[in-house]
């Protein structure tokens, strides 16, 4: 699973469900996105306990996105008798539910600020 954010991290803090394996699978996707929001592949040096916890929270949502939805188009399929529904049928992709994911985490923190200072 990485350094990034640890299982414990996960299941006690975050308050995660997903079985240790399925985290592992959705970590390099939820990495790729957290960073593409903050510009930070990991917690840095400088950032207070507060914003370090903010970040990897933000990796734990994009992380449980990502193992609900993949990374592809969210929606449902049928097979014979056979369906599978995902509740959201807006025309998302499971990349786009995992950004909202994360930026719900990052909210206030600044790590997401893109405008000048």
């Amino acid at each position: 699973m990485g350094a990034a954010v640890s299982y414990d991290f996960y299941r006690d803090e975050y308050g995660g469900e997903l079985a240790p394996a399925a985290l592992a699978e959705a970590i390099p996707a939820a990495l790729r996105c957290v960073r593409a929001l903050t510009g930070a592949r990991e917690v840095r040096a400088g950032w207070d306990a507060e914003t370090a916890d903010a970040w990897r929270r933000a990796v734990c949502a994009a992380a449980e996105a990502f193992a609900e939805y993949g990374e592809g188009r969210v929606g449902g399929f049928q097979i014979g008798e056979f369906s599978v529904t995902n509740y959201r049928d807006d025309g998302t992709t499971g990349a786009e539910v995992a950004r909202e994911a994360a930026l719900a985490e990052l909210a206030g923190t600044g790590l997401t600020f893109a405008g000048a200072r």
